[in-house]
């Protein structure tokens, strides 16, 4: 496929690798794929869908059934390590009916849409998962990935969001900050991994924060956080608009159906007894979720993008597809492996994206990206690579053009590309705006900087 060519110096990621704008359109990616991947089965879906209650139920009955009473003389410590294991298994089956019903919310899961809501809002209700309020801002997602504006999900911090947050505001620089100790990283990715999924849910973390942009102005006064107006459960939140207002109330009514389950639960059998039998297994699959989508959007060689230079394909081919072996491809149904082909087209059920891949790299060339290396390991290594190599974006020094809305991570940690000095970077405009808006930054704050706002 052709490419744009920038103008000034080469675009640089994270790695040093040069960067080109790709210019393949969304109609190449299609026809490049077989019209059979495109092919959807209800029966095959709810195929899996039983196998993986068969999983579930099946490990719940073997252990309260033989493995634990087996143990019932063994030290604490043992029987402690086979309830871990426990919480573990039913943490990957668990994220196995999470995925089938992202499926759902794609409608790859079959030709009926009856179905497919119906199969997604009893799965992810069961998870506490609001189905339709995730569906609808995750659609927005798909719709917007890599655009610093827009995106709902993993969008990094910019320079400048990072220096006011860190570097003391403003009037300081990135440039003052020392490597951040590893403890440091531990800590903040332990969190991520804990409640980053709870904290999405109430307060829209790592979404935009662009609200007042919202088209019916119910986004104005609000913003990301406690208490901003924005999380996925009131209807009245600018992550929607008010046709969505039924849906999300529907969403609400099956975590309350699924709240008051647990409760009975509790009742009858103990919450020590359900925090071993759901609780635990429910923050397993919290943490694979957020893990991996942190991963499939966050890498030393992934672009983000302004408004101006984004585009959807632009955008769907800011992804990276990774390996984690006989988890990922059966127990995750390849979420994982197969998440670039998924962007640019989510309508291909998990069971043909594998074929719809190999398809789309021949459109791609060198910008289908993929790190297998390590397999499994290398997936949860990769975690922490992340973490110390990816802290926020910003254009590459010497860029021009259209080229100057292509962002990149930079880190405080010396690791690949050093951002660009001080005298050479500029703030940009419609961020301070917005950060004034939203009331992260004053006006003060701002002219003390030297920031000039028009």
């Amino acid at each position: 496929m052709g490419e744009e060519k920038s103008t000034g110096k080469p675009l640089l990621d994270t790695y040093g690798n040069e960067f080109e704008l790709p210019n393949f359109t969304i109609k190449e990616i299609r026809d490049a794929i077989p019209k059979h991947c495109f092919k959807r089965s209800a029966l095959r879906g709810l195929s899996y869908v039983a196998r993986d209650l068969a999983l579930l139920s099946g490990t719940f009955y073997g252990f309260n059934n033989y493995i634990m009473p087996a143990l019932a003389g063994s030290p604490a410590i043992v029987r402690a390590a086979a309830w871990g294991v426990y919480g573990f298994a039913q943490g990957l089956f668990g994220t196995g009916i999470w995925v089938l019903a992202h499926e759902c919310g794609h409608q790859a899961f079959s030709e009926s849409k009856i179905v497919n809501d119906t199969v997604g809002w009893i799965l992810h209700s069961s998870l506490f998962v609001p189905y339709f309020s995730w569906k609808i801002s995750h659609g927005k997602h798909h719709k917007a990935t890599g655009n610093l504006e827009k995106d709902m999900v993993f969008v990094p911090k910019t320079r400048t969001e990072y220096q006011r947050r860190y570097a003391g505001g403003l009037t300081h620089d990135i440039s003052e900050l020392t490597e951040e100790t590893p403890i440091a990283t531990l800590a903040h990715s332990i969190a991520q991994q804990l409640i980053g999924w709870i904290l999405y849910l109430f307060t829209n973390v790592t979404g935009h924060n662009y609200h007042t942009r919202q088209k019916e102005g119910r986004g104005v006064g609000k913003k990301n956080g406690y208490f901003g107006g924005v999380n996925h459960f009131n209807p009245g939140s600018p992550l929607y608009e008010a046709k969505d207002a039924k849906l999300i109330l529907l969403s609400d009514i099956g975590i309350g159906i699924m709240g008051y389950i647990i409760y009975a639960a509790c009742q009858k059998w103990g919450a020590a007894n359900m925090a071993l039998w759901y609780g635990i297994p429910y923050l397993w699959v919290n943490h694979w979720l957020v893990a991996i989508t942190f991963l499939q959007h966050t890498d030393p060689s992934l672009p983000h993008y302004h408004p101006e230079a984004w585009n959807y394909c632009r955008g769907a081919a800011a992804t990276i597809d990774r390996e984690f072996g006989f988890i990922g491809r059966h127990l995750m149904h390849g979420i994982v492996e197969t998440h670039v082909v998924h962007h640019f087209i989510p309508l291909i059920p998990f069971y043909h994206a594998d074929e719809a891949t190999e398809a789309v790299k021949k459109v791609m060339g060198r910008h289908y990206r993929a790190d297998t290396e390590g397999g499994p390991i290398g997936f949860i290594t990769a975690l922490w690579k992340s973490a110390r190599w990816c802290q926020w974006v910003e254009e590459s020094e010497g860029a021009e053009g259209e080229a100057k809305g292509v962002l990149f991570f930079r880190n405080r940690n010396g690791l690949g590309v050093r951002p660009q000095p001080r005298e050479k970077f500029a703030h940009r405009q419609s961020e301070i705006q917005n950060m004034i808006e939203v009331g992260t930054v004053t006006k003060e704050e701002v002219e003390k900087a030297g920031i000039k706002v028009e």
